[in-house]
Parts: structure tokens; sequence; C-alpha cells
């Protein structure tokens, strides 16, 4: 069982910058896959990152070279820094955790309880 916490949201003018991290408990941090991925109302959840347990990285194409992704596995958290924010990119914002390498939302067995992300124009 892993349980995942977010935090960082808030509204921002385009152009802004926001970090968004994501606090993990329960099963061992560094033996999953975190991801991180959104939905706009309306919208399906989308993939936005994912970090592998060693640390490799793959982005959405929407999202790379804007955001980053880094987790610290000594405190069990994932990070995602958002630059250069677009309205587009408004959005309730969920990390979650994978036993599998994926960028599949069903792939993932945990989620957190989300965290909004609003960019005005």
């Amino acid at each position: 069982q892993v349980q995942l916490v977010e935090s960082g949201g808030g509204l921002v003018q385009a152009g802004g910058s926001l970090r968004l991290s994501c606090a993990a408990s329960g099963r061992t941090f560094s033996s999953v896959t975190m991801g991180w991925f959104r939905q706009a109302p309306g919208k399906e959840r989308e993939f936005v990152a994912r970090s592998g347990r060693f640390g490799a990285t793959v982005y959405a194409d929407s999202v790379k070279g804007r955001f980053t992704v880094s987790r610290d596995n000594a405190k069990s958290t994932i990070y995602l820094q958002m630059n250069n924010l677009k309205p587009e990119d408004t959005a309730v914002y969920y990390c979650a955790a994978s036993q599998r390498i994926t960028i599949q939302a069903n792939g993932y067995d945990y989620w957190g309880q989300g965290t909004q992300v609003t960019v005005s124009s």
C-alpha cells in the first residue's frame, strides 16, 4: 500500500512557474515508478511525466522543455517543476505510483487526491 499527498498547486499567470510535490508513505518509495497526470474539466486524464525507479524520465510532448520531474528517494518525495506555464496547463494534477514501467494511467495502482493548477492568461 502507498499513500500519496500532493501539494503546491495554485493560481499563476501565464509564463509563471509552480512546483508540485508529492509525498509518499507506505511501500518502499525507491522501488516504484512515479508519475504525474492531469485532468482538465471535460477531458480525460492525461499523462504528464514519469520518473522511473532509477530516475529515468519521460515527458508528454506538450510539456517537454517546460516541466521537469525529479524524485528524492531519501524523502520519499517526487516533484514536478513547471515553468513557462500556459492557460492550457490548467487542470487538477495527480501523482501516482506503479510497480510497472508505464505511462498509461490504468497501469498505476495508487493515486493522490490531486492539486489544482490554474493558469490565467
